[in-house]
C-alpha cells in the first residue's frame, strides 16, 4: 500500500488524547490536511500532542459558531490522527498538518486545565479484502473509480498523484475514505460518512454524492460553454465594428454617426421597461441598420426621423389624476355658466373614474353635440385641469385620408405618423385628454374612410394595442380620455356614434347670454384690450342692444367679437385723449356698432296664407316663414326654396288632410282641382329638411283656403300624419329660444314633447313663454288663427 495511507499504530484498547473541536471539517482515515488552530484550548490540546506521541482526537462541532464547546455540542464520532508538522503563524495562531489514523467513539469527554481531553475507544473496521467481495462490490468499486475519471475530465481539480492512489485501492472502505477526503460537500455530509461503520454502505453513500458532484459540474459546463460562446460572438462582434469603424474613418463617414447612435441607445434604455418586445427588437433591428449605412445616405434619413419620433414617444410617462369632484365643479362653474346636467354629467364621469381606477371603466367616451360657441372645447380643457391632465385638441374637420389618423407606411417619401401619436407625442404623456373636435365633419374619399380608422382608437377593447402604420409598434391608448365634439349627431357613422356617449348642449337664452357676458366675457376682454376695468362699464341694456340687434347665434362667440369691438374702439378713444370711465349704453353701442345687422322678423300683422314655423340648424334654432298662395290650374302642389323630400312629402300630406277635412272648415272641394297652390319657404339658398314644418304648412295652407289669417306672435313645430295628428319633433329647447329671440312668446308643441320641454326648459324661460301642448292639428289651428273658419262658407280662386 501507498506511504500516504501508512502511519503509526493505533492501540484497540481505549485510551485519553488531546481533544480539538473542528469547526467545518471532517478529517477522514489516511487523510492528510493541513489545519489553522487559533483557539487557545486547541492549541494546548496540539501542545499536549506533540509531547506525548503526537497523536490527538479531532472530531467536528455540531454548531461552527459556538467558541467554546461542551460534551453536548461535539459529534461521538471523530477520528485519531497524528500531528505532522506545527508552524507558528500570525496572530498567535497555528498551522498543523495532520494524518487521519482511525476511526474512534468518544466515550467520555472532560476539560482539564486549559484544553480537553477524552476517552476513546477506536472503532474495529474491518475491510473487505477482493477475494472475498462480491460482483457487486467489484461493480461498485468500478463504477465510483470511473466517475473519478469523469469528475476530472469535467474539471476537478484533483492532485495527480491522489487520483493514481485512488486507483490503486481495491478496499471499498479505504476507496470510500479516499473519495470522500475528495469530494466537495458539506460538513454534516462528510460527518455521515465518517459515521458510517460498514464499508459497503459507506462507499454507496460516496457514490451517490460523487454523481451529484458530477451532475452539478455537468450544469456548471454548459452554462460557461453558452457563456463562452457568447463572449466569443460579441468579441467577433467589437472586432468586426472595428474593422467597420477604420473603414468608415479611412472614407470620411465615421463623423457624428457614433455619437448620435449611443444618443438613440441611451433613449432606448430609458424607455425599455414600457416597451412591448417587438418593439425593442425593431428598434434594435433598425439602429444595426444605421450603424451600417452612410450618414448621407436617404435610407439613414429615413430610420433617423423613424427613431426620433419613437423614441421620443412618451411610453412611461403619465400624469397622476387628481379626482377631486369639488375642485372639478369648481372649475367647471368658473369656465361655464349653467349647464347644470352637461356639468352633472361630467362630474358623474369623473366619479366613476375614480371608483374604477386600474379597471375599465363603462365610459371611456363624451361626445358633446350642440351649436358652435356654447363651450364644448372649453368644457374638454376644464375636464383636463380639474383631472391634472395634459390637453391636446386634433382638428377632424375635412380630413379624408384615413391615413391621417393611422399614419403612413415607412415607404412613402414624406411618411410621418397619423393625427392620435402627433398628439400623444404633443402631449408628452400616455395619458393625456385627447379632444377629437368636429368629428361630424369627417369626409369620405377614394383615400380611405377616416371614421373607420377611428373606431379602433375609440374601442376600448381594442386601442390597448393600437399600431399607427408609420411607428408599427403597438402603442396602448386605454389611458387616453378621448372627448370628441360636433354640431349634429346624426352626421356621425352609426358605428363610431355607438362607442361614444352623447351629451347634448343647447344653445344659451337672451339671459344666460347677458349673464355670460357681465361674468366671463366682458372681465376677460377688458385688461386684453389695454383697458382697466374701472374704466368702463356696461350696461345690461347696451349688452342685450349687442345679442338681439348684432348677433344671431346658439352660442356666445359673435357676442364676444362685438363685445371685442365696442372695446377697441373705446381703446381708440382713451389715446385720443377721452377720459372714462366709458358707460356703454344702448346708443352708444348704435354709434360705435352701426346700424344693427338683426330685427325681429316676425310679421307686423296676420296675413293669410303665412305661418310662422321653427327650425333646427347646427348654430341653433331659426325661425321660418311658410308661405302659401293659390293661383288658377289644375290642382297641382308646387314647392319651393331648397326644400328636402321630407319637408316635401310633410307638406303633401298637410294639402291632403286639408282636402280630407275641407267641408268641416267651409272649404268647397271642387276648389282643388281648379287652382295650383305654391308653397314657398324664404331663404331658398339655405336647404330645408325635416318633418317638423308639418304643422306650419298645414296652418299655412288652411289660412290660404279659408282666408282667415294666422295670428303673428306664434310660432309653431310639430310633425304632422294625413289623420291629422301632431307627432313629436326634436332640438325643442333650441327652436323655442329661437321664438323668443324673434319678441313671439307663444309656441305650439305636440303634446308628446311636454315631459322634455318642462324638464329641459330654464325656469326663467318657461314664465315668458306660453306653451300650448297640443296632439292634433285642430287644437292648433284654434290657437295659430285669428278665428275658426266659418263652415258652410266656401273658397274659390
Amino acid at each position: 500500500m501507498n506511504e500516504l495511507f501508512q502511519g503509526p499504530k493505533v492501540p484497540d484498547e481505549e485510551r485519553v488524547y488531546p481533544l480539538m473541536p473542528l469547526r467545518d471539517v471532517v478529517i477522514f482515515p489516511s487523510m492528510v490536511q493541513p489545519l489553522f488552530v487559533g483557539r487557545p484550548f486547541s492549541i494546548r490540546a496540539v501542545e499536549e500532542a506533540n509531547k506525548k506521541d503526537r497523536l490527538i482526537f479531532l472530531t467536528l462541532q455540531k454548531d461552527k459558531d459556538i467558541e467554546e464547546p461542551r460534551e453536548k455540542d461535539v459529534h461521538k464520532v471523530g477520528v485519531i490522527a497524528q500531528v505532522l508538522r506545527t508552524v507558528p503563524i500570525e496572530d498567535n495562531r497555528i498551522k498543523v498538518l495532520v494524518q487521519g489514523l482511525r476511526r474512534g467513539v468518544i466515550k467520555e469527554f472532560k476539560k482539564a486545565g486549559d484544553h480537553y481531553h477524552a476517552l476513546v475507544e477506536p472503532v474495529k473496521e474491518e475491510d473487505i479484502p477482493p477475494e472475498k467481495q462480491t460482483l457487486e462490490d467489484k461493480a461498485l468499486i468500478k463504477a465510483v473509480k470511473e466517475a473519478i475519471d469523469r469528475l476530472v475530465a469535467l474539471g476537478k481539480q484533483i492532485i495527480p498523484d491522489l487520483i493514481v492512489l485512488i486507483k490503486e485501492i481495491e478496499e471499498p472502505g479505504k476507496l470510500a475514505d479516499a473519495v470522500a477526503s475528495v469530494l466537495d460537500i458539506k460538513a454534516q455530509q462528510a460527518q455521515e460518512i465518517l459515521e458510517t461503520f460498514d464499508p459497503r454502505e459507506r462507499l454507496k453513500k460516496v457514490h451517490k454524492l460523487l454523481q451529484e458532484e458530477i451532475g452539478l459540474l455537468e450544469v456548471k459546463q454548459h452554462i460557461n460553454e453558452v457563456a463562452r460562446e457568447k463572449m466569443e460572438k460579441e468579441q467577433r462582434e467589437y472586432f468586426l465594428r472595428q474593422q467597420l469603424k477604420a473603414i468608415q474613418e479611412e472614407l470620411g463617414e465615421a463623423g457624428g454617426i457614433k455619437a448620435e447612435i449611443e444618443e438613440y441607445k441611451k433613449k432606448l434604455k430609458e424607455i425599455e421597461p414600457c416597451l412591448p418586445e417587438e418593439g425593442k427588437k425593431e428598434i434594435e433591428k433598425n439602429l444595426k441598420r444605421l450603424e451600417r449605412l452612410h450618414p448621407d445616405s436617404a435610407e439613414a434619413g429615413v430610420l433617423r426621423t423613424w427613431l426620433d419620433w419613437v423614441l421620443d414617444l412618451p411610453w412611461c410617462e403619465r400624469t397622476e389624476d387628481n379626482f377631486d369632484l369639488d375642485r372639478a365643479k369648481e372649475i367647471l362653474d368658473r369656465d361655464h355658466y349653467d349647464l347644470e346636467k352637461v356639468k352633472e354629467r361630467i362630474l358623474e364621469y369623473l366619479a366613476i373614474r375614480k371608483l374604477t381606477k386600474g379597471k375599465e371603466s363603462p365610459t371611456q367616451i363624451l361626445a358633446f353635440i350642440g351649436p358652435p360657441g356654447v363651450g364644448k372645447t372649453s368644457l374638454g380643457r376644464s375636464i383636463a385641469e380639474a383631472l391634472g391632465r395634459k390637453f391636446v385638441r386634433i382638428a377632424l374637420g375635412g380630413i379624408r385620408d384615413e391615413a391621417e389618423i393611422r399614419g403612413h407606411r415607412r415607404t412613402y417619401v414624406g411618411a410621418m405618423p397619423g393625427r392620435i401619436i402627433q398628439a400623444i407625442k404633443q402631449a408628452g404623456t400616455k395619458n393625456p385628454v385627447i379632444m377629437l373636435d368636429e368629428i361630424d365633419k369627417l369626409a369620405v374619399s377614394f383615400q380611405g374612410d377616416p371614421s373607420a380608422a377611428l373606431l379602433e382608437v375609440l374601442d376600448p377593447e381594442q386601442n390597448k394595442k393600437f399600431t399607427d402604420l408609420y411607428i408599427g409598434i403597438p402603442f396602448d391608448l386605454s389611458e387616453v380620455i378621448f372627448i370628441c365634439t360636433g354640431n349634429r349627431a346624426d352626421t356621425i357613422p352609426t358605428p363610431l356614434l355607438d362607442r361614444m356617449e352623447l351629451i347634448n348642449l343647447a344653445g344659451y337664452s337672451e339671459e344666460e347670454k347677458l349673464f355670460i357676458a357681465k361674468k366671463h366675457l366682458i372681465p376677460k376682454l377688458i385688461p386684453l384690450h389695454g383697458l382697466k376695468p374701472d374704466e368702463v362699464q356696461f350696461t345690461d341694456e347696451a349688452i342685450l342692444e349687442i345679442i338681439r340687434g348684432y348677433t344671431r347665434e346658439a352660442g356666445v362667440r359673435n357676442l364676444q367679437r362685438q363685445i371685442s369691438a365696442v372695446l377697441r374702439k373705446l381703446a381708440v378713444k382713451k389715446l385720443r385723449g377721452e377720459k372714462g370711465p366709458f358707460v356703454v349704453t344702448p346708443e352708444l353701442v348704435r354709434k360705435l356698432l352701426g346700424v344693427p345687422r338683426y330685427r325681429p322678423e316676425k310679421e307686423k300683422k296676420p296675413l293669410v296664407g303665412v305661418a310662422t314655423g321653427l327650425a333646427w340648424t347646427e348654430t341653433g334654432g331659426e325661425i321660418m316663414f311658410v308661405e302659401a298662395t293659390k293661383m288658377k290650374g289644375k290642382g297641382q302642389l308646387v314647392l319651393t326654396g331648397s326644400l328636402g323630400d321630407v319637408m316635401k312629402e310633410s307638406a303633401q300630406a298637410a294639402l291632403s288632410y286639408i282636402r280630407s277635412k275641407a267641408e268641416e272648415y267651409g272649404v268647397d272641394p271642387d276648389v282643388f282641382s281648379k287652382v295650383d297652390v305654391h308653397v314657398h319657404v324664404p331663404e331658398g339658398a339655405v336647404p330645408k329638411d325635416g318633418p317638423s314644418a308639418g304643422i306650419a304648412i298645414a296652418t299655412a295652407l288652411l289660412s290660404l283656403f279659408t282666408d282667415v289669417p294666422v295670428r303673428t306672435d306664434v310660432a309653431m313645430t310639430g310633425e304632422i300624419t294625413l289623420r291629422g295628428r301632431v307627432l313629436p319633433v326634436g332640438g325643442l329647447k333650441e327652436k323655442i329660444l329661437a321664438a323668443k329671440r324673434a319678441d313671439i312668446y307663444e309656441v305650439i308643441l305636440p303634446e308628446k314633447n311636454r315631459d322634455e320641454v318642462l324638464e329641459e326648459l330654464p325656469p326663467y324661460v318657461r314664465e315668458k313663454m306660453k306653451l300650448h301642448f297640443v296632439d292634433n292639428l285642430d287644437d292648433a289651428f284654434k290657437i295659430a288663427l285669428v278665428r275658426e273658419p266659418q263652415k258652410g262658407r266656401s273658397s274659390s280662386s
